[in-house]
């Protein structure tokens, strides 16, 4: 674990396990309605201040408290075009599934969003709870991280393949220039440029 990562997921520990004192509590303005109030804020005597816990500019997470649920958003971190894709597929792919998850939202703020009320803490340990959290956490770098991987790889294999089918020679003029990224050292040796290859193929798909 980074030397950074461990106190600011302790700092998100820490808060998640102190907003999460939460209990029943029905609505004051509409009669026999138990709604999640940091979603319909309808009091805000209900309503905690929010906590921002940022780790840096691109990493942080927002945590909203009230009396009976707390909204959890976590900003991840995507270092370039190939991340921001591949974190939009994955976060889309677990909304569309976000019943099978408890407590996802289907409309994130930031890049995902948890919504914890008292009906999960009454049914779930509460502290089992903060650990998923904080797992996923942990997790989902080292996920998009490995899927970054295994897209150059797989971005390699296939302008390989395809470049095999461009025949280029050094006496020969050069008329396939949009699949090719030369340099000024070597202007008769062809390179591939992998990234941005595959993110026109992203595009495409």
């Amino acid at each position: 674990m980074a030397a950074t990562l461990k106190p600011y997921l302790t700092a998100v520990r820490h808060t998640l396990t102190a907003a999460m004192c939460l209990e029943n509590f029905s609505s004051q303005v509409v009669e026999r309605h138990n709604k999640p109030e940091v979603e319909v804020r309808t009091s805000k005597e209900l309503l905690l201040n929010p906590v921002v816990i940022s780790r840096n500019d691109k990493e942080k997470v927002l945590i909203e408290a009230s009396i009976n649920s707390v909204r959890v958003s976590i900003s991840i971190k995507q270092a370039d075009e190939i991340e921001k894709i591949l974190c939009h597929k994955f976060m889309r792919f677990m909304m569309m599934r976000a019943e099978n998850f408890f407590i996802l939202r289907r409309k994130p703020g930031y890049d995902i969003s948890f919504l914890i009320t008292n009906f999960h803490t009454e049914q779930m340990y509460k502290h089992k709870l903060v650990d998923f959290v904080i797992h996923f956490m942990e997790e989902i770098d080292k996920e998009i991280s490995e899927m970054k991987l295994a897209v150059n790889a797989r971005a390699r294999i296939c302008a390989e393949e395809f470049l095999k089918r461009v025949i280029l020679k050094q006496d020969e003029p050069k008329t396939s220039e949009v699949f090719q990224c030369l340099t000024s050292k070597e202007s008769l040796q062809v390179e591939t440029c992998f990234d941005c290859f595959f993110f026109h193929m992203l595009k495409i798909v």
